[in-house]
């Protein structure tokens, strides 16, 4: 019998060639994928494919602006755990999305950002709309793929889904919009055929270096982030904490990384965290950082405390070797997926020390002791008088009425980062916050696409009134696709980040920091939505679990008080002003 050659050995594993337009190969290959919806704003370049959706059975979820379209499918993916996909007309939509995909990237969220550019007969002309689309994107995504030619269009959105999960972040997939149309011969592979998700727990002599500095460690203590909870190894890390007896920290605004009710859990680290994460880390001699990139702002000191240990060993485990050592120097570098490698951890130190956990129960009291403290320290922050509200009270109010299965988005800003402190949860997937990009105007977008991946379960915004000035259009979105969600919008009528940092290193001189805005509630009620304005504690609790409940979009306009603020975001990164010119000496800190 004559051997198969390589084509034919493709085929029939592939099964047979099909005769498609670009569009339709773009189609079935998403379908391939399990996509199921694709958000953006409509556009002449790609109506071809957008004709196909309907058929195909995929919904098209249209937006206010384009920048809301990846933060909805930077926050479904964080739930779901499925790639987003969003689009947008070549040029200006294109371009407004550059934000949220920046954003995503720093989130390391999988995504794939369908980018029609202008028609290869015109390209160079400065013509209507035209933008070197790949160019703006080359920094701010994982991987730029560029459709050479009309064939080519379904095995270049493989390459990007690939390269998207492979990765860990969005990819742009560049089309000129000339070759959606025509005729073209391709396979539609299934995803296990041109990429593989599985990855196991690395190198074996880095876990057998990890294991003796965690059986030699005498106060070790675990931080879990984002990569825990995509690779859902908290069972694994749970029992790699009690075997150790081992206090368990979450990565900066990933706080649904480890149950909150578990007596070895001990909060947040980084900017607005909790104290009792940072004493407990500060003492640390080994520190076993699974899932996370030990990123520089989410480990610098808080609240005055320099507590990133200095002198500790460091184990860090992450499925990307970009991010091992990049910030802390490591004794034990694992590249790996978190559950795998924390499975075997534990298998290994079970299998040395004969079974025998390290329970200590004077470490366990000291951890509960460190808890508490925290806990009757946020209660009294937050029960200090306001006018009308204290920011904290609303945000302990809000956060007591909250249920096991709510999503909370938070946003960049006073007191968005201020709930750091305040969120627990109990379930991964919960807490879903704008991260290290530090963009205002997530929350609320991120809500409708947590709402989208998961309906059954309450979706909590939490925004201040700058940011919510930036995506309160998208209320319009809610009501159009019925997406319940609730909007606490913190209205203290001012940028209170920056109005901080002008307190306190620009002798109270406010440039830019008062915001004038209309009552959100009745804009809200004027695009369909419900709204409440409030101003008392009681009326927040009520009018809260009236929007938990509501088969309607809600925003709660909540006056806090605008003096209560948080510290400065960069207090590291700003100095005293000196002025050298004499028409501006009186405004140098020395002539204050």
């Amino acid at each position: 019998m004559k051997p198969e050659t390589p084509t034919e050995q493709r085929t029939s594993a592939a099964g047979k060639k099909l005769k498609m337009t670009p569009s339709e190969a773009i189609v079935e290959t998403l379908l391939a994928e399990g996509i199921d919806h694709v958000t953006g704003i409509l556009g002449s370049a790609f109506m071809d494919m957008l004709d196909l959706f309907p058929a195909a059975g995929i919904r098209f979820i249209p937006v206010r602006h384009e920048q809301s379209a990846a933060h909805m499918e930077d926050a479904y993916t964080r739930i779901t755990g499925k790639a987003g996909v969003v689009i947008g007309q070549n040029g200006p939509g294109i371009t407004n999305m550059v934000t949220s995909v920046a954003a995503a990237n720093m989130a390391h969220t999988p995504m794939i950002v369908i980018s029609p550019s202008a028609g290869t007969k015109t390209i160079g002309w400065d013509g209507f709309q035209e933008c070197d689309q790949v160019s703006v994107f080359e920094s701010i995504t994982k991987e730029t793929v560029k459709v050479p030619h009309p064939e080519r269009t379904a095995d270049c959105l493989r390459t990007a889904f690939r390269i998207s999960y492979a990765e860990r972040g969005p990819v742009l997939y560049d089309i000129p919009r000339d070759y959606f149309y025509g005729e073209l011969e391709d396979y539609i592979l299934k995803p296990h055929q041109y990429r593989v998700d599985q990855r196991g727990y690395g190198s074996s002599e880095q876990i057998d270096k990890a294991v003796e500095l965690l059986k030699a460690a005498e106060n070790p203590v675990i931080i879990s982030g984002r990569g825990v909870v995509d690779a859902e190894a908290i069972p694994a890390v749970k029992e790699l904490a009690e075997f150790l007896t081992a206090p368990v920290a979450v990565s900066y605004m990933h706080n649904d990384a480890f149950p909150a009710d578990h007596q070895l859990a001990v909060g947040p680290i980084g900017y607005m965290g909790a104290k009792s994460a940072m004493h407990a880390l500060k003492e640390a001699d080994v520190v076993l950082a699974i899932g996370t990139r030990l990123s520089v702002f989410g480990t610098l000191p808080s609240y005055e405390i320099d507590y990133f240990p200095k002198a500790a060993k460091i184990i860090q485990v992450d499925i990307n070797p970009r991010h091992i050592g990049r910030t802390h120097p490591v004794e034990a570098g694992i590249i790996g997926d978190a559950k795998a490698t924390a499975a075997e951890i534990i298998a290994r130190l079970k299998k040395q020390t004969g079974n025998a956990a390290k329970s200590n129960s004077a470490r366990l009291k000291h951890i509960s002791k460190l808890k508490a403290s925290w806990a009757w320290e946020l209660s009294e922050l937050a029960m200090a008088p306001g006018e009308p509200i204290n920011p904290r009270r609303a945000l302990y109010e809000i956060v007591k009425l909250l249920t096991p299965d709510t999503v909370v988005t938070s946003d960049i800003g006073n007191v968005s980062s201020t709930s750091n402190a305040y969120l627990t949860f109990t379930k991964p997937r919960k807490h879903l916050a704008a991260l290290t990009f530090g963009n205002c105007g997530f929350a609320y977008p991120a809500a409708l696409g947590a709402k989208l991946a998961n309906p059954d379960h309450p979706v909590v915004a939490i925004v201040g009134d700058g940011a919510w000035g930036m995506s309160l259009h998208e209320v319009s979105t809610a009501v159009e696709q019925k997406l319940p969600v609730v909007a606490c919008v913190f209205n203290n009528g001012a940028w209170c980040a920056e109005k901080k940092n002008q307190v306190d290193f620009y002798n109270n001189r406010f440039v830019g920091t008062d915001i004038e805005g209309p009552s959100f509630a009745d804009v809200a009620v004027s695009m369909g939505a419900k709204g409440a304005r409030i101003d008392n504690p009681e009326q927040l609790q009520t009018e809260f679990m009236k929007a938990l409940h509501s088969d309607k979009p809600t925003v709660l306009d909540i006056m806090v008080d605008g003096s209560q603020l948080a510290p400065p975001f960069r207090k590291d990164a700003l100095k005293l002003p000196t002025r050298l010119l004499e028409k501006y000496a009186h405004l140098d800190h020395k002539n204050w």
